[in-house]
């Protein structure tokens, strides 16, 4: 993953000399620090500052807010961003959408003032070729991560694992879950890690990989040793019912993430 180092590297030297202009901001410096080492946690479906408060005292390096329409961790515009205003700025915050189209994303989530859009897609082709170029055209500040199937790289591995990387450089992660069309995220079911583990290797070649679906403390740990991804992605493993938290999964889950980083 040397690409990846060298590419953070260039991201805390840009951080370094902008604050030469705007004033040295450590809490950012010190969440880019972190992630060159550390495996990239985000907690999502952050419904009310107490659980997102709670993710980011446990040691998230992100939490998600979700405006799929049909999840029952949908929340409001006006409420997010209050959540997100309350956040300590080491903590990254990231519009999930699905369904939508990027333009609409991007106006979300420059509105509640994120740092991140993370589109869910089913599918390869125009709606992500889009992106990459919306990206390339506008020189978005917001970061932008794309979460799809694991099942469309094993459709046809060396196919899809080869390019995808090369001819997606305007993405910042990809995210690899188990949803389908009926449910993008939040299904509460992994996919087959080991059927999928060389395709993984291979994405990580040229992407920031984050791995998704059916995570929880007790399973997590297998999938980073497995999978070896740049970050992991929670949700229903954390939550006491959907939509709330469970304070004891969540700091469970990060503390299993830095248990196994340890032992590596």
């Amino acid at each position: 993953q040397g690409k990846h180092y060298a590419n953070y590297l260039c991201q805390l030297l840009v951080l370094l000399l902008n604050s030469r202009h705007s004033g040295f901001d450590l809490q950012l410096f010190y969440a880019h620090l972190t992630t060159l080492f550390m495996t990239w946690v985000k907690i999502c479906g952050m419904t009310n500052l107490e659980d997102a408060t709670i993710a980011a005292e446990a040691g998230a390096n992100a939490v998600g807010f979700v405006f799929y329409e049909k999840s029952s961790r949908l929340v409001s515009v006006e409420k997010a961003r209050d959540i997100a205003e309350q956040l300590p700025k080491s903590v990254e915050k990231v519009g999930v959408f699905a369904g939508q189209s990027m333009e609409y994303a991007v106006e979300i989530a420059s509105y509640a003032r994120f740092d991140a859009v993370q589109l869910y897609l089913m599918t390869f082709g125009k709606p992500l070729d889009e992106i990459t170029l919306h990206r390339r055209a506008t020189g978005s500040g917001l970061k932008m991560y794309v979460a799809l199937p694991m099942s469309l790289f094993l459709e046809s591995e060396s196919q899809n694992t080869a390019g995808f990387g090369r001819s997606n450089d305007g993405l910042d992660a990809l995210f690899l879950d188990s949803g389908r069309a009926e449910q993008p995220g939040g299904t509460g079911q992994t996919f087959d890690w080991q059927a999928s583990a060389s395709a993984v290797r291979e994405l990580n070649r040229n992407q920031k990989v984050v791995v998704a679906g059916g995570l929880n403390p007790e399973n997590v740990s297998t999938a980073i040793g497995t999978l070896q991804p740049w970050g992991v992605d929670v949700v229903s493993g954390v939550e006491a019912r959907p939509g709330k938290k469970d304070p004891g999964k969540v700091h469970a889950f990060v503390q299993a993430v830095r248990k196994i980083e340890g032992q590596a």
